[in-house]
């Protein structure tokens, strides 16, 4: 099972679209993530990140349910 878990985007370098990576905000957590799969995201934006890797742009809100739900995950593995 893959699982990609959603952030928000901080800070993003310039250059090379394909080498381009940023750092990413999770809940606390802060990591460096490539940004090749997601050239359109932009500082302040929710991203969905897996393995390293940006995959795609999405809005607040469902960035908001993701977490939730992983939220009730969690608790029910208590």
């Amino acid at each position: 099972m893959c699982l990609a878990v959603p952030g928000r985007v901080l800070s993003l370098s310039e250059g090379d679209v394909l080498m381009r990576v940023g750092r990413v905000d999770f809940g606390g957590l802060v990591k460096e993530i490539n940004f090749a799969y997601a050239p359109e995201a932009r500082v302040g934006d929710h991203v969905l990140v897996h393995v390293g890797f940006a995959i795609t742009v999405i809005d607040e809100t469902e960035a908001a349910r993701i977490l939730d739900h992983l939220r009730k995950i969690d608790e029910l593995s208590q």
